[in-house]
């Protein structure tokens, strides 16, 4: 593209008709006659290698300040925003083409993604999905090594979905990727919040800088769909000026837009009542989703169908044939007489949550295995331990991805916060070794919950060094040795 058409009217430059072949933020990736785009990060200053990226090449250098290099220079106040609208440029402004839904908060946003795209898939959408788990083109699988992927990698998934036919795109937006400008110039039809609570406390410092990072998504959305039940979501609704609207507990906030009241919660369904404003006649709903925290989940889904102008009579058959989400409350067959749950909960409010649910359907003893991550929020290792032990009736304190950190370390952090609580525990820091310990003490009844994994098929040790970890796998392998 000539460099005139990636700029769009937005610097002058006397190098206008330069033909561009290539963008980056990335100095690895320089190549002769790219953009170079200085980006000041973490550790490493872009604007430091500026001219050198003008020797190996690149035809001119995107930066903040003036570095001398006279017409090879444009000056931007923001390069990280600037990177995002020449991404954009450069792959014909696929963000303008699609539909976008964009969820965050904490915890729940795979699930509802996952769901959204279940439902519009089944009513005739061809849907692209980017999230924790993986990213999706319709049916085929795309991996993907971030919830929300670097800005030129990203627009490239937007063009894929795009070329394929994808009408629609529902996206896990995470904190990162917001502070980070990641999502470049994409501006979102409708976003969820679901909740906030304590966690990336290593990258954002303190709990209000990680609420002012979720907050951007509703700086740049139409419509917002609000989980009033939660204390930042209830500031969050009062702080936007977008067309809004308010889901929560009706026990608690029976004056919703969307207010769900739940019923029932079994080991195969969940059913709950969604009342909705303006509407006279409540809506009972059953759905194969487990756990009392999925009908929170399932009413943003619901709220957002209905603002898609779908209807009941179409949306909840769709929503009955969901069958759940890869480990988010995903029994693993075993075949014995006790049962076993993987979950990805890895905060204390989702441990929490997963174990107060899975306890009002366990005969017996509800056994927790968990860890934490190295590397991480320290601060949340004991507060994990404390969320564990109010529903537990044994704890397995175990390795989840220590990285860079001693796991006796990490285990140790975890059991400050047991002092005085009571709950018998073991520690077994093999995370395969502990498995195995949990299914040889498990009797007729009890339930398992493996928590912090979920989806992953991996743990991390020192230097970033990966090693294949599916616990699907891990418990199929120790039950055959228990027989």
């Amino acid at each position: 593209m000539k460099l005139s058409d990636l700029l769009e009217g937005r610097y002058p430059t006397t190098l206008g008709d330069r033909e561009i072949t290539f963008i980056t933020d990335d100095n690895r990736k320089i190549v002769p006659d790219c953009i170079y785009v200085c980006v000041k990060g973490g550790n490493f200053d872009g604007h430091s290698v500026a001219e050198k990226a003008l020797e190996q090449g690149a035809t001119i250098v995107i930066v903040e300040r003036d570095l001398g290099l006279g017409e090879r220079q444009i000056i931007v106040p923001d390069s990280r925003e600037e990177y995002g609208n020449l991404c954009s440029a450069w792959f014909g402004h696929p963000e303008q083409k699609m539909f976008f839904i964009g969820v965050t908060g904490t915890n729940g946003k795979t699930t509802i993604t996952t769901v959204i795209k279940h439902i519009l898939t089944e009513l005739g959408h061809k849907v692209g999905l980017i999230g924790t788990i993986q990213n999706e083109i319709g049916d085929e699988i795309v991996h993907t090594d971030n919830t929300t992927p670097m800005t030129f990698d990203l627009m490239a998934l937007y063009k894929r979905m795009y070329d394929s036919g994808c009408d629609t795109v529902v996206m896990e937006v995470s904190s990162f990727g917001l502070v980070q400008k990641r999502i470049g110039t994409t501006h979102f039809d409708i976003a969820v919040f679901t909740n906030l609570t304590q966690d990336h406390l290593d990258y954002h410092k303190t709990m209000e800088n990680y609420y002012q990072a979720k907050r951007m998504l509703f700086n740049i959305c139409d419509k917002a769909i609000i989980n009033v039940g939660d204390e930042y979501g209830k500031r969050l609704f009062d702080e936007i000026s977008c067309e809004k609207y308010s889901y929560g507990n009706g026990d608690k906030n029976p004056d919703c837009d969307f207010a769900y009241t739940p019923v029932s919660v079994k080991a195969d369904k969940t059913s709950f009542v969604l009342a909705r404003k303006g509407e006279p006649e409540n809506l009972w709903i059953d759905m194969h989703l487990i756990g009392y925290f999925n009908v929170a989940n399932t009413t943003a889904v619901y709220a957002v169908c209905r603002l898609m102008g779908w209807k009941d009579s179409v949306i909840i058959p769709a929503l009955k044939k969901c069958r759940g989400v890869k480990g988010r409350c995903e029994v693993i067959p075993t075949g014995k007489n006790f049962s076993v749950i993987c979950d990805y909960a890895h905060t204390p409010d989702a441990i929490e949550n997963i174990l107060e649910n899975v306890k009002l359907y366990t005969e017996r003893q509800l056994i927790c295995l968990f860890g934490c991550g190295g590397n991480r929020d320290k601060t949340k290792r004991p507060l994990m331990a404390k969320a564990a032990a109010k529903f537990a009736d044994k704890l397995i304190v175990t390795s989840d991805n220590p990285r860079d950190e001693d796991p006796r370390a990490i285990i140790d952090d975890i059991l400050d916060g047991l002092q005085g609580s009571g709950v018998p525990y073991d520690v077994v820091i093999d995370r395969k070794e502990a498995i195995a310990h949990a299914l040889k003490i498990a009797k007729g009844g009890d339930v398992i919950v493996l928590a912090g994994k979920g989806h992953e098929d991996y743990q991390i040790f020192e230097n970033n060094r990966h090693i294949h970890f599916d616990e699907r796998e891990v418990v199929a392998e120790a039950l055959k040795n228990l027989d």
